[in-house]
């Protein structure tokens, strides 16, 4: 869901923006108060609403929420903050899997953390946006994965096929607070902003032992990370790892290594002509001062006209042409992304999915078209059509079961059924349009 910023808020963020642009060395003082602005305060609650997401350690969810008054509970945490006694609640973590295997923790503020965090997003973003560097895709407003994806391909093939295949060991968990917030410093002087700031990295973190059992650990001792599953985190994020991008562009590396940075928060690629394993390792000696660590196993240098990386979800080297056999640099969509994409059409389709078929058909249908948006760039017709065969084979068991149908089912719920009179979609037909 997207929310139109209110034309006061975007003048306002207009003229921080334009005032930081212009003077790169400028600080700024006076932003507390707009950070409990009411109309500001508003937007972030909806902002925060439209991303919904599980409650924090309070157990508090936008529907109790709402239930007892949004309004009160707005004004609530506007008279905190303006008064300086809002205090973060501790920050509820969970483990979710990795793809690659293992597991990822995820930091859950309560909502009231949420929206006060997205309320100081919406003020000091334009500030911080002005310095980031051109190579930086994530998280930013007007730029997308999308943007980086096609920027990777294009250098490509426009020679740069000498590649670091980078990967940083728990980036998030390992961003030092005191040079981070030094970074925040270099830009804002207001004293009630900063310590906001530090209140939010160092909240302590709730973690639930396999017993059942609550603890909390980091806190004020903390010195380093920032959850992941924050509002402000990823702003955080991309302000520390600019440091990383600004001494590239200060060094002057993209001459010395003849080589190009392409970064999607702490997701990067360098790209090069034939000087990789030098740009590999001065990355790890300049993320070594900034008290970062390059993850060995997962980082490597690629040839890739011979040798293909993935890189946000797509896979990129050599393709074969099928119709005559000849070999292009391409982009498609990786294996691990079509396998995660089958396993969640596979959780859909279970027999205990209870629900009508229209309702399964629709959710069917919105992870499917949310996966076709995102991988609808480059040489995508293979990943496709194993898509479609997969989501008709789970279909028509899905089916025969539901309707106890003997056999397989073919002749039944043959492919036009499904794709036709059933109503699923068919991604052949997003990348070739209907029939004629």
């Amino acid at each position: 869901m997207s929310l139109q910023t209110p034309e006061r808020i975007r003048t306002l963020q207009r003229k921080l923006y334009l005032k930081a642009k212009a003077e790169p060395a400028f600080r700024f003082y006076l932003l507390y108060d707009k950070v409990w602005r009411e109309d500001i305060l508003q937007h972030a609650y909806q902002l925060a609403r439209a991303k919904g997401g599980a409650p924090g350690v309070d157990g508090q969810d936008f529907e109790r929420i709402e239930t007892a008054g949004v309004e009160a509970w707005l004004a609530g945490l506007r008279e905190e903050l303006r008064t300086k006694t809002y205090r973060p609640q501790p920050v509820r973590r969970v483990m979710i899997p990795k793809p690659g295997g293992g597991e990822r923790p995820l930091g859950i503020p309560t909502i009231r953390d949420r929206v006060a965090q997205t309320a100081l997003k919406l003020v000091i973003e334009p500030i911080f946006e002005a310095d980031l560097e051109p190579s930086a895709y994530g998280y930013r407003p007007q730029r997308s994965a999308a943007d980086a994806i096609k920027q990777v391909h294009r250098l490509l093939c426009q020679g740069y096929t000498d590649v670091v295949d980078a990967d940083l060991s728990k980036y998030f968990d390992t961003i030092p607070h005191r040079e981070l917030m030094q970074s925040v410093a270099r830009r804002i002087v207001d004293g009630n902003v900063l310590r906001l700031i530090r209140m939010w990295l160092k909240a302590p973190v709730e973690e639930t032992d396999g017993e059942g059992r609550r603890r909390l650990t980091g806190g004020r001792r903390s010195t380093c990370g920032t959850p992941q599953g924050g509002v402000i985190s990823p702003l955080l994020a991309n302000l520390y790892m600019n440091r990383f991008l600004k001494y590239w562009r200060i060094a002057e590396r993209t001459a010395a290594f003849r080589a190009h940075v392409i970064a999607y928060a702490d997701d990067f690629v360098i790209l090069s002509r034939g000087h990789a394993a030098a740009a590999l390792a001065w990355t790890k000696a300049t993320m070594a001062r900034l008290g970062l660590a390059v993850n060995e196993a997962k980082t490597s240098v690629r040839q890739a006209r011979h040798e293909r990386f993935d890189f946000l979800g797509y896979t990129f080297g050599p393709h074969r042409y099928r119709k005559d056999g000849h070999w292009y640099l391409g982009a498609s969509p990786s294996k691990k992304s079509v396998a995660r994409l089958k396993e969640k059409v596979g959780a859909l389709l279970v027999p205990g999915n209870t629900g009508t078929w229209p309702e399964v058909r629709d959710r069917l249908n919105s992870l499917l078209r949310g996966w076709s948006a995102y991988f609808g760039y480059g040489t995508r017709m293979p990943a496709y059509r194993a898509v479609d065969n997969h989501v008709y084979d789970r279909v028509r068991h899905f089916l025969v079961r539901r309707h106890q149908v003997p056999g397989r089912g073919t002749r039944r719920f043959p492919p036009d059924l499904v794709f036709g009179e059933g109503g699923v979609l068919r991604l052949r037909r997003v990348h070739l349009g209907p029939p004629p």
